[in-house]
């Protein structure tokens, strides 16, 4: 029997794939189970198994290229003698436009799996940590898995050699104590002049999201919030390994406590308030595009394990190695600018939330007190952007005047 891989839906969003690589190649004898293919979803890398066993008898989409969810991207054999029959079948169906299966049939899925080994032998592990094992003469059965759902990473197989695994992606400290950075500069290759450059599967789904939050009515309401006080924390709470990110992060996450109608988002039938607080922090990738990794839970985590949680999370990110649910997951974000010197901005709500804030940098300003004398202080520009079907002016205005009291009189509070 001869059956179809097809480009499986790795996130909601997703309508098309791009092949990274093939793991296997045409003739090799496929496990059912086993990954087979990396394919870069809108927003992340992610290895596909295969339900069946058989031979890999044809590729119809190569590595590089794109193929629209539900489409056959190779052909599996079930005997040898198939081969040959699947690569003229194969012909075939390049001859006409790809479609998904007229009739319902498994999908591959994304390789996060049980902690391996698995119930049934199988390990799940990265491409790179199975080619670092194989270098290594490292026996994936007896490693530990810590990546997403007990996945073996290739820092595992360096530790169960006993070398020290790969310095995770630095994160560049902060310019100003109260500017978090949360991405690079971009590193994508300059384009050459008059010439049009295709969009990566990143930058196209940012696209798509971007025309969606043309349909929701919002409004903008800023704020200038005073961070002497939290500058000062800073400097206490930095030689820990606290960033100035998580700080700010623990602070949003604080405040949405008071105000659920923030963290909340519109549905049709209604108002969904969020069973949780999962901050979303845009980070610019090096390639173009950006993402949105997630702090979740940021409210009940302390702030050492938040800040932990997001340089591991940008880290990945920047991997591509996140799970959908690491990056889609967001029910407020936090749009920041500040290390660019930027002072102010607004940013675009993204779908399915009902508010974003965008952050400026903190700089010295002259400040005149309530006496009347004048004075320096250090000041920040923030801006929410807010979905008005169910925020309105004073739910926004309230929500800041919260956080600029909790970063401005009591910002040791986050440390609790």
């Amino acid at each position: 029997m001869i059956r179809d891989i097809f480009m499986p839906a790795l996130s909601s969003t997703m309508t098309e794939g791009k092949i990274v690589s093939w793991l296997k190649q045409p003739g090799d004898w496929v496990e059912k189970g086993e990954t087979i293919v990396v394919v870069e979803s809108d927003k992340a890398d992610m290895d596909v198994e295969s339900f069946y066993a058989g031979f890999l008898a044809t590729v119809i989409t190569e590595a590089g290229q794109e193929a629209p969810v539900g489409s056959a991207i190779a052909l599996l054999a079930e005997t040898e003698a198939e081969i040959e029959q699947a690569k003229q079948q194969a012909q075939g169906q390049a001859s006409t436009a790809p479609a998904p299966a007229a009739t319902p049939a498994p999908t591959p899925t994304a390789a996060p799996a049980p902690t391996p080994p698995a119930k049934n032998g199988r390990i799940v592990a990265s491409p790179r940590a199975k080619k670092l094992a194989k270098q290594l003469k490292v026996d994936l059965a007896t490693v530990n898995g810590t990546g997403p759902y007990g996945r073996i990473v290739a820092a595992d197989v360096e530790t169960a050699t006993g070398q020290a695994p790969a310095a995770p992606v630095a994160i560049a400290p902060p310019v100003a104590p109260t500017a978090p950075i949360t991405a690079p500069t971009p590193t994508a290759a300059p384009a050459t002049p008059g010439e049009v450059k295709p969009l990566n599967t990143l930058q196209k789904a940012v696209v798509k999201n971007m025309m969606a939050s043309l349909q929701v009515p919002d409004f903008r309401v800023g704020y200038t919030i005073t961070t002497d006080a939290l500058d000062s924390l800073y400097k206490q709470v930095k030689p820990k390994g606290v960033t100035m990110t998580a700080l700010l992060a623990k602070a949003v996450a604080m405040t949405l406590q008071k105000h659920p109608i923030v963290n909340a988002s519109y549905v049709d039938d209604g108002i969904h308030y969020a069973s949780g607080i999962n901050v979303s922090i845009a980070v610019a990738m090096p390639d173009g595009g950006l993402i949105t990794p997630v702090l979740k839970n940021a409210d009940q985590l302390d702030l050492y394990s938040l800040s932990r949680n997001w340089q591991d999370l940008v880290a990945r990110a920047r991997a591509k190695q996140l799970q959908p649910d690491e990056y889609n997951s967001g029910t407020f974000t936090i749009s920041n600018l500040g290390m660019f010197g930027v002072d102010r901005f607004d940013a675009i709500l993204p779908p399915g939330q009902g508010a974003i804030m965008a952050v400026g940098a903190s700089k010295p300003q002259l400040v005149a007190g309530d006496d009347g004398q004048f004075g320096v202080k250090r000041q920040m520009q923030v801006n929410l952007t807010c979905d008005h079907r169910i925020i309105y002016g004073a739910d926004a205005a309230s929500f800041l005047k919260d956080l600029a009291k909790l970063i401005e009189t009591n910002p040791q509070s986050l440390t609790l």
